[in-house]
């Protein structure tokens, strides 16, 4: 039996890797060339230490508490050269990839498919070489290389792990480099290049209701994160938190992949959603912006994970409104993002 572990560096690289049974995280990287962090390697001087985000493990009992506290290890510390998984673990590592050797992963593959779905917005899939293997966590990004130039730009997944055929919702910019070539020399059957996974916005275990915030194509991390509680509603591991999603964009005609969202509600039962359209001359019944439709209802008084995604100043404005109304959620995720540029931290 082997677990796959989410190594998660503070640059915001994500490398996995595989754990045997009864194996430690720090053994299985150090099997696989990853250099974690370490000094003794038993459990005395703390230098291993990390956050175990997701998942279950055995610590034993033979570490010095001069290196993990009570305190700490209730939440979450770990230290990776006494941590033998049970399952798979997401843990997040307090340094640079690159101090730990751990190369960021690279892919090659053919366009599939690329349509323009609006004036606004382009969706891309590409089907991975055979045997490629590209593991992310759903709510990731990947740099995608630019033909014909040395750029790459960033886009957040909006397929679940794990399938051979990747797709990106894409923000279509007016003389930007990547719509431009989309839009105007792309055909299928055409090569990219991919290097990631990166970025901290990703779905953790859901405890509590989540309420979702998403922003023209700040949907792709949502649909990706929706794909796999999907999956795992089908295979019998759903769980009953009630999870919400607040869609909002300028116009009528900017509203994409809303028959999608239609056939996860059906999969999943604890999902519904709600679409909003900014422009006053429009017939939509949600009109204005995504605070405008955040009712008590799925606010759950602050008892609730919030996951938003969407261009700067949605962003900002969402989180001054939690500000104004004195609501704090138990947990805050977001992720900016600007045309030409790769997601901003996330929180």
């Amino acid at each position: 039996m082997s677990y796959t572990i989410a190594l998660n560096f503070e640059d915001g690289v994500t490398r996995f890797i595989g754990c045997k049974a009864g194996e430690t995280v720090l053994d299985a990287a150090y099997r696989q060339k990853v250099n974690l962090p370490m000094d003794c390697s038993d459990g005395v001087c703390g230098t291993c230490k990390g956050h175990c985000e997701q998942g279950e493990f055995d610590m034993g009992d033979e570490y010095l508490e001069e290196a993990l506290s009570d305190e700490e290890a209730a939440e979450g510390r770990v230290l990776t050269c006494q941590m033998v998984p049970s399952t798979d673990c997401v843990i997040q590592v307090p340094v640079a990839s690159t101090l730990c050797k751990a190369a960021v992963g690279k892919v090659e593959g053919t366009v599939a498919m690329v349509e323009q779905l609006s004036e606004d917005s382009i969706e891309l899939a590409i089907d991975l070489d055979d045997g490629a293997e590209l593991a992310f966590l759903p709510g990731q990004y990947i740099h995608i290389d630019v033909p014909g130039t040395a750029e790459h730009r960033s886009y957040s997944f909006s397929s679940k792990p794990g399938e051979s055929r990747t797709t990106f919702l894409i923000r279509n910019v007016p003389n930007g480099l990547m719509s431009g070539y989309l839009t105007d020399q792309c055909k299928v059957g055409e090569r990219l290049s991919l290097t990631g996974p990166m970025g901290n916005f990703y779905l953790r275990e859901i405890t509590r209701p989540v309420l979702m915030l998403a922003g023209g194509t700040g949907l792709a991390p949502f649909l990706s994160m929706l794909e796999q509680l999907a999956q795992k509603q089908e295979d019998g591991q759903g769980g009953e938190a009630p999870v919400h999603l607040i869609y909002g964009v300028n116009k009528d005609d900017h509203l994409v992949k809303t028959e999608a969202l239609e056939a996860l509600k059906e999969r999943l039962p604890t999902f519904s959603y709600a679409t909003v359209v900014v422009d006053e001359g429009s017939d939509h019944p949600r009109k204005g912006y995504v605070t405008h439709h955040m009712d008590a209802e799925v606010l759950h008084d602050g008892d609730i994970d919030v996951y938003l995604c969407g261009p700067p100043p949605m962003v900002d404005a969402v989180l001054k409104h939690f500000d104004t109304q004195g609501i704090a959620p138990q947990s805050f995720h977001y992720e900016k993002f600007t045309p030409n540029q790769a997601p901003g931290e996330a929180a």
